[in-house]
């Protein structure tokens, strides 16, 4: 991928050299007006980090101590992490078994008087039930939040994810869809005094128009104008490097089904597949088999959250599906450049693997 925009990045660190701006300035500006125009939002700040996005968004809508935030067991640790470090308890619910993403039913089942938010994440590059979740979030009075942080340029009904609930957040670390080369992060949103405190949070908590005051206790979590450079660059191949993707979820769909059950698309969803997830029993032996052929699979995520270390303190309800399903969950190779041969290559191995431990288990 850095291959193909080598030309651009090397425009971008001249750029940046030769300017001596490296916080701020235009190069941030051009990203964040881009980045909200590919959105659908009015706004979009950059921040450090899509971790710092999630607690900014937080904290500008004055969640802290004796609140709740409803948010998925199954999702990468950052989502639960963001909540506990504004103070507030994150309140872990179950997920959807043909997806692995929260419902509107799970969320509303957990909903109780200190609930201030639940927060959707757009796990794998999928899409939730966005208009289900968004009219449970607004019937009990309570903020919805987009964590897409997987989900660059995926759409929903037709609309780009983030772009639906008050606030929504994005990570640029650099194995995302549309990655920096290091990290950085993006809240999105319509909402013009959310924009206006979330970047004042994120820079120290300055005034807009008097950068010696400091009104509020913030942070310094800005996104730095090299990476903004790069993710410019990078930008214009999104929607390219996302159809590679389906192309190649399209060709393992068809190769494996009815060999291996797969994690299905959002219904009204067009997701941008930053995993491919398929569930395998018997799940360590079949990933040495794979490993023996030379290729390399990952899991997104072995433990749900409620289950690390120092989180299982939180309330939670029964997590049978996460739980269930952390057992067999297996992301297969996928990225734009991977070619054709090297799709066969995994659907040609997964099946010779699998068949074996059909035979194994009766």
């Amino acid at each position: 991928m850095h291959a193909e925009v080598r030309v651009e990045l090397d425009r971008a660190w001249a750029a940046a050299l030769d300017g001596s701006r490296f916080i701020g300035g235009e190069a941030v500006d051009t990203f964040e007006a881009a980045w909200a125009a590919r959105c659908g939002t009015k706004h979009a700040v950059g921040v450090a980090s899509g971790t710092d996005a999630l607690v900014l968004s937080l904290r500008a809508l004055g969640i802290g101590a004796g609140d709740e935030v409803i948010v998925p067991t199954n999702t990468f640790i950052a989502t639960a992490e963001a909540v506990a470090l504004v103070g507030a308890t994150p309140r872990f619910v179950d997920v959807d078994d043909r997806t692995l993403l929260i419902s509107p039913g799970r969320a509303m089942s957990e909903i109780g008087a200190r609930t201030a938010a639940v927060i959707v994440v757009h796990l794998y590059g999928n899409g939730a039930w966005l208009d289900e979740l968004r009219a449970v979030a607004d019937r009990h009075g309570i903020a919805l939040l987009e964590d897409a942080s997987q989900a660059h340029g995926a759409m929903w009904r037709g609309r780009p994810l983030g772009s639906y609930g008050r606030l929504g957040t994005f990570s640029f670390y650099p194995g995302k869809n549309l990655g920096a080369l290091g990290d950085g992060g993006a809240v999105v949103t319509d909402d013009d005094d959310l924009a206006r405190s979330i970047r004042s949070l994120a820079n120290h908590g300055r005034c807009e128009t008097d950068g010696a005051r400091h009104r509020r206790g913030g942070m310094n979590s800005r996104l730095d104008a090299i990476q903004a450079a790069v993710l410019t660059a990078k930008l214009p191949r999104l929607e390219a490097w996302n159809e590679a993707r389906r192309a190649i979820a399209r060709q393992y769909r068809e190769r494996l089904g009815g060999i291996v059950r797969m994690v299905e698309d959002g219904d009204g969803a067009v997701p941008v597949h930053h995993q491919f997830v398929v569930r395998i029993p018997d799940l360590d032996l079949f990933r040495r088999d794979l490993s023996d052929v030379v290729i390399e699979t990952g899991i997104h995520y072995p433990t749900p959250c409620h289950r690390q270390p120092g989180w299982e303190r939180y309330p939670t309800s029964e997590m049978l599906v996460a739980e269930n399903a952390s057992e067999e969950i297996l992301s297969l190779p996928i990225s734009p450049h991977l070619g054709a041969s090297q799709v066969s290559l995994v659907c040609e191995a997964l099946a010779q693997a699998i068949r074996p431990l059909e035979v194994v288990g009766g």
